[in-house]
């Protein structure tokens, strides 16, 4: 082994070793492989909003929105990511774990069983990653990993709008547990899992608040991808899965986590249909989601999306979507709560925080002029079908809305290392 000049001057007159300076040499080493394959990434994601007219005091309630945003700056979240991902290895191992910090943080809502509260930090994702070698490959995730359903992201740098769609809001959102995923040919992959509950709390488990020691939640999907044999359409992805547990935590009558959505007690089922198509016009892709949450209760919660995305040119992309909400009967997934004399809690009463049928357009402008910078404009304008107002300003008599339209005019700037 070779050491430096300075190493064997100190050796020369006794005040350090050679075998001791060879282990302290070898242990650095060690550690040096172990973290050369580690990467570390992420982004810091702002915006600048606007809400069309006065009183904002009651906003739809789409996942990492609501009056807190409105009509000014926003730091929206920072996400730090370490990584080692899995290796081409036949017994390959590695690891992620994604941090969060800033006020999404809070709407991420994944503190563990113990935690009390939030505090603008949360730990999206800590999974280790394995691979046994079954056939093809059998890859495994155990920890805490995000929700195998859905058409858009929990990271916005990777969805094509910048606000969330109403089906990403009523998706289940994160687990803890273990997921199995095998790939059998280039076109046909599935993945199936348990986990303690469908909600983001870590560490919750249903014998914790009564229920079996056996309560868990499961989960499968399968993905079709187009090989690249045909064409224009090659690339193309039809995806379906489903995720049915206990909801988790139920969370206190004043939470206001997701703009005032409440979380059932109960059994819960969600079911989703996705896909992508891309087409033969140089530039443009197609997309579609339907999502339906069964909670188990009267009433019916579901979402239909559509979804166009055109790169015009290679910084210029315009993105679209098109959405209906359909939340009703006597067991809704978006209420909230109003007290017609704020001082007293015993005049509290279940009100709609959204209407039953809301259509939803989204139009994004993606502009790429900086290195390493994500630039959009968005405009979106959501519309009571229902005739209810339940957005706006809310009158002290009967907790009604003032507005049936909300229109949102907003600029995002996300930088990514």
């Amino acid at each position: 082994m070779k050491f430096d000049k300075w190493t064997i001057g100190l050796a020369a007159v006794g005040l350090v070793s050679l075998t001791s300076a060879a282990r302290a040499e070898e242990k650095a080493n060690m550690v040096q492989t172990a973290l050369a394959s580690t990467t570390i990434s992420g982004y810091v994601d702002t915006s600048a909003q606007w809400n069309f007219g006065t009183g904002n005091s009651r906003l739809p309630d789409y996942k990492f929105g609501g009056p807190t945003k409105a009509d000014g700056f926003n730091l929206n979240v920072v996400q730090v990511r370490i990584e080692k991902p899995l290796d081409e290895q036949e017994w390959a191992a590695g690891y992620r774990v994604d941090l969060w910090a800033g006020p999404d943080a809070n709407t991420l809502n994944t503190q563990s069983i113990l935690s009390t509260g939030s505090s603008d930090f949360a730990l999206r994702q800590a999974y280790i990653a394995l691979r046994a070698p079954v056939g093809n490959g059998l890859d495994f995730k155990m920890g805490v990993f995000d929700s195998i359903i859905g058409y858009e992201s929990v990271e916005s740098p990777n969805d094509p709008n910048f606000t969330r769609s109403w089906g990403h809001s009523i998706e289940p959102q994160t687990h803890t547990g273990l997921l199995a995923s095998y790939r059998f040919t280039e076109m046909l992959s599935a993945s199936v899992g348990i986990a303690d509950t469908m909600g983001p709390t870590i560490n919750d488990k249903g014998f914790l608040h009564g229920k079996a020691e056996s309560s868990k939640t499961y989960m499968g999907s399968i993905a079709l991808t187009a090989p690249d044999n045909m064409g224009a359409l090659s690339g193309s992805t039809l995806y379906a899965g489903v995720v049915n547990g206990w909801s988790g935590r139920p969370l206190l009558a004043n939470d206001t986590v997701n703009g005032g959505v409440v979380a059932s007690t109960e059994t819960q089922t969600s079911w989703y249909v996705g896909g992508t198509l891309a087409t033969p016009i140089t530039g443009l892709r197609l997309g579609g989601a339907f999502d339906y949450l069964d909670r188990h209760e009267p009433g019916e919660t579901w979402s239909l999306a559509g979804y166009a995305s055109f790169q015009a040119t290679e910084k210029l992309s315009l993105h679209g979507r098109a959405e209906y909400l359909r939340d009703r009967g006597d067991s809704k997934f978006f209420v909230g709560t109003f007290q017609t004399d704020p001082t007293d809690p015993t005049t509290a009463t279940t009100v709609s925080a959204d209407p039953d049928k809301i259509l939803s357009l989204t139009a994004t402008a993606q502009y790429d002029l900086w290195k390493n910078v994500i630039s959009r404009l968005e405009l979106r304008w959501d519309h009571s079908l229902s005739g209810q107002k339940t957005w706006g300003d809310t009158n002290p008599n009967t907790g009604e809305g003032s507005l049936k339209n909300e229109w949102m005019l907003a600029a995002n700037v996300i930088y990514k290392f």
